[in-house]
């Protein structure tokens, strides 16, 4: 069984996770800021194994479920893991579109026809540069007038500060944490570091693991 197929029952109306999903889906369409052109939503958290990748592909699925176009992105090109969600190939991602200008593979899971899934690709030696490129804007340009929602993932902020160079671009965020293992001082770090972005902070959302 792929590892796609275990975050699709998440969606189930039976699931207690469901409506929680639904409703966070609901605000982010209440407050959408361009009805012309896609809202662009960086999922953020302090550190790692906070769920937040898990959070992305979930909140992904969830906006294509109720027809919207979607794209997911993982642009956390140091420990990527969407690939490993949704059981893709990742030698053709993010990073070749940055690198090289190569046009990325798109994914589409079977009983997902809404959503498109882009890969990190094979790692690069600076992600960083890659993320602060006016390519990585430009693509997102494009992003913008060709979906009606993408939902990137990015790296732990308070270890690395790609999250908020995504952030910047991207204009809005969901921080997500995770009960009994958010530590305080990396929050701190990572609202500092999303402080002089011109991203706002939509709200935080609360793993319970």
């Amino acid at each position: 069984m792929s590892t796609a197929v275990a975050l699709l029952p998440v969606h189930a109306n039976q699931h207690a996770r469901s409506e929680s999903l639904r409703a966070l889906r609901t605000e982010i369409m209440l407050r959408r800021e361009t009805p012309q052109h896609a809202d662009l939503v960086a999922i953020v958290s302090a550190s790692s194994a906070e769920g937040r990748s898990t959070l992305a592909a979930e909140l992904a699925i969830a906006f294509a479920e109720a027809g919207h176009a979607t794209l997911l992105v993982d642009a956390d090109m140091r420990r990527p893991c969407q690939h490993q969600l949704f059981d893709l190939p990742n030698r053709q991602g993010l990073a070749q579109l940055l690198m090289f200008g190569e046009r990325p593979l798109l994914h589409t899971p079977g009983c997902l026809p809404n959503l498109s899934v882009m890969t990190a690709g094979d790692r690069p030696t600076r992600p960083l540069d890659l993320l602060s490129h006016p390519a990585f804007a430009e693509a997102m340009s494009s992003w913008r007038d060709e979906y009606r929602i993408v939902v990137i993932d990015t790296p732990a902020l308070a270890k690395w500060p790609d999250g908020a160079a995504i952030a910047n671009v991207a204009g809005r965020t969901l921080l997500a944490t995770r009960s009994g293992h958010t530590r305080y001082s990396e929050l701190r770090t990572a609202l500092r570091r999303l402080a002089p972005t011109r991203s706002r902070v939509m709200g935080a959302v609360i793993n319970h693991f």
